[in-house]
C-alpha cells in the first residue's frame, strides 16, 4: 500500500518572538521541518504534503524538493482543519502519517513501529506516558482498547489524571480519514477543529486502534520559544554524541561537541571539548580532534592529527598528517600523507606534498608543494593581482627562507633555496639559490625620534 504524510507546518509560533515561520528555527543547522521531511523520505513516503501558513513563500524558498506537494492553510482553525486541507490530494486507498513540521526529533525506527502496527482496517495512534501530562491530550481508554483523546481544557479531573498522552501523530487510511475529517466540528473550548476527535469516530465505526511508543519523550516534543529549541538542540546533540561513542570514538566530554551533519568515524578516534562538525565529515581510525576545532564537509585520514582551534573546511588531510595548532585549511586543499602544518598557517585550494611542512605565519594559496618541502615562517604566495588569481609551483626538496614573498605565476624548482626575506618574482631553477632583496645600509649615529 502507498503512503502519503502530511506534515503541519503552518504556525506563525508567536512565542519564537521571530520574523520566521516557526518550523524554519534550525537544529544542528537544519530547520526543523528539513528534519521532519528527511524523516517521511526515510519511512519511503510516496507523497509529502507540506501544510502552511504563515510566511509561506519564505517557507518554500528554503525547503525543496521534487516530492513535496505544498498545501495552504489560510486560516488556523485547527489540526483537523490543517490535515484536511490536504484531503483533495489524498487517495482512498492509501495510507496517510501525519507529522508535525516543530517536531524534529521522531525516530525513523518509530515512526516504522507505528506503521507495523496499524491494523488493515483500523488506524495508528502514537502515545506517550509522560511524568507531567500537563497540557497534552489524554488517551482515554476502555477494558485496555483506546476509544478516544480528550484535550487539556476539555477533561475532567478524573481524566486529568492519565499520564499516556496524544503526540498527534497518527496513521490511518485515506479514505476514513477524509470521512472522519468531514464530520468534525469544533465545538469545544478553543472553537478549533481538532484531529484528534477521530479517534472517537474510529473507535464509534469499530475499528481497531493500535498504539505504538517512542523510546524517549524528547522524540515527540516540539518547539513553541526559544528555551524549548535549545533543549532539542541539546537532546538532539546528546543523540549524536551516543552513536559516536557506540561507533568507537572517545569523547572527551559528551556534552560539549555539535554535529551539524553527518559524522562518520573509524575506530580510536579521540574528540576533544567544543569540537564543531558541519556537513559530511569522515574521521579515519586513529584520528585525534583537538579542542575548539570547526570541520566542514572534510575527509580526515587515518592517523591524522588536528591540533586545537583548527579550521578545515572542504578538504582532505592525509594519512599521519599534523594541522595547527590555529591553522586554518580553506576548500580545494589536501594535504598529501606525513605532511605538517603548524601556527596560523592558511592554506586555500593548495596541494601540500608528502612530507612537506609550513611549520608558522604562513598563507599558501593557488599553490602546489611537492614532496619534502620546507616552508619557513612567515612566507606567503602572492596569487591575486587584483584581478586575477595565479599558481605557484613548488617543486621536491625545496628551501624556503623565513618571510619570504612568492610572487605568482612563479616555479621554484626541485631542491632549490630561497634566501630569507626575498621576494621571488622569477622562476627558479632546480638546485639554485634565489635571493632577491635590497642592499643593507648602516646609518651611524642616527638619531631615534623623540616623543613630541
Amino acid at each position: 500500500m502507498s503512503l502519503s504524510v502530511v506534515i503541519l507546518a503552518a504556525g506563525k509560533g508567536t512565542r519564537m518572538r521571530s520574523s520566521l515561520p516557526k518550523v524554519l528555527h534550525k537544529v544542528a543547522h537544519q530547520s526543523m521541518v528539513e528534519h521532519v521531511i528527511d524523516s517521511a523520505r526515510a519511512v519511503n513516503a510516496d507523497n509529502i504534503y507540506l501544510v502552511y501558513g504563515f510566511g509561506g513563500e519564505v517557507l518554500k524558498a528554503q525547503v525543496n524538493g521534487d516530492d513535496l506537494t505544498f498545501v495552504e492553510q489560510a486560516d488556523q482553525l485547527g489540526t483537523g482543519h490543517a490535515v484536511d486541507m490536504a484531503s483533495p490530494f489524498v487517495k482512498d486507498d492509501e495510507d496517510v502519517l501525519v507529522l508535525y513540521g516543530d517536531v524534529p526529533l521522531t525516530k525513523v525506527s518509530t515512526l516504522e513501529k507505528l506503521i507495523a502496527a496499524k491494523p488493515d482496517d483500523g488506524m495508528g495512534l502514537l502515545t506517550v506516558k509522560l511524568n507531567n501530562p500537563t497540557g497534552y491530550g489524554r488517551i482515554v481508554r476502555l477494558n485496555g482498547e483506546v476509544v478516544g483523546i480528550v484535550e487539556q481544557k476539555d477533561a475532567n479531573p478524573e481524566q486529568l489524571l492519565i499520564d499516556e498522552c496524544n503526540t498527534g501523530i497518527l496513521l490511518a487510511n485515506g479514505g476514513d480519514l477524509k470521512r472522519w475529517l468531514g464530520n468534525l466540528s469544533n465545538d469545544n473550548a478553543q472553537g478549533e477543529y481538532y484531529l484528534t476527535d477521530i479517534i472517537a469516530m474510529a473507535h464509534s465505526e469499530g475499528k481497531s486502534i493500535a498504539t505504538a511508543h517512542p523510546d524517549t519523550e524528547i522524540e515527540v516534543e516540539g518547539a513553541n520559544n526559544r528555551v524549548q529549541l535549545a533543549n532539542l538542540e541539546r537532546a538532539y546533540q546528546a543523540r549524536q554524541a551516543e552513536a559516536l561513542m557506540i561507533a568507537g570514538a572517545s569523547l572527551r566530554d559528551p556534552s560539549r561537541i555539535d554535529v551539524r551533519g553527518t559524522l562518520s568515524v573509524g575506530t580510536e578516534v579521540d574528540i576533544d571539548v567544543n569540537c564543531i562538525f558541519e556537513g559530511n565529515v569522515t574521521l579515519a581510525d586513529n584520528v585525534k580532534i583537538g579542542a575548539n576545532s570547526i570541520i566542514i564537509n572534510a575527509h580526515i585520514k587515518q592517523g591524522a592529527v588536528i591540533k586545537p582551534n583548527t579550521i578545515v573546511e572542504n578538504a582532505v588531510i592525509g594519512e599521519g598528517c599534523s594541522v595547527g595548532p590555529f591553522a586554518r585549511i580553506r576548500p580545494g586543499s589536501e594535504m598529501k600523507p606525513d605532511s605538517h602544518v603548524g601556527n596560523f598557517v592558511e592554506m586555500k585550494k593548495t596541494i601540500m606534498g608528502g612530507g612537506s611542512k609550513a611549520g608558522h605565519l604562513t598563507y599558501l594559496g593557488d599553490t602546489e608543494v611537492g614532496k619534502n618541502v620546507n616552508i619557513g615562517a612567515g612566507t606567503i604566495t602572492c596569487n591575486y593581482d587584483g584581478v586575477n588569481k595565479s599558481k605557484t609551483i613548488i617543486k621536491d626538496g625545496a628551501f624556503i627562507g623565513s618571510n619570504a614573498s612568492l610572487v605568482a605565476p612563479v616555479t621554484i624548482g626541485e631542491m632549490a633555496t630561497t634566501g630569507a626575506g626575498s621576494t621571488i618574482a622569477k622562476d627558479v631553477e632546480d638546485d639554485a639559490l634565489a635571493v632577491a632583496r635590497a642592499k643593507q645600509r648602516n646609518i651611524q649615529s642616527w638619531p631615534r625620534p623623540t616623543k613630541k
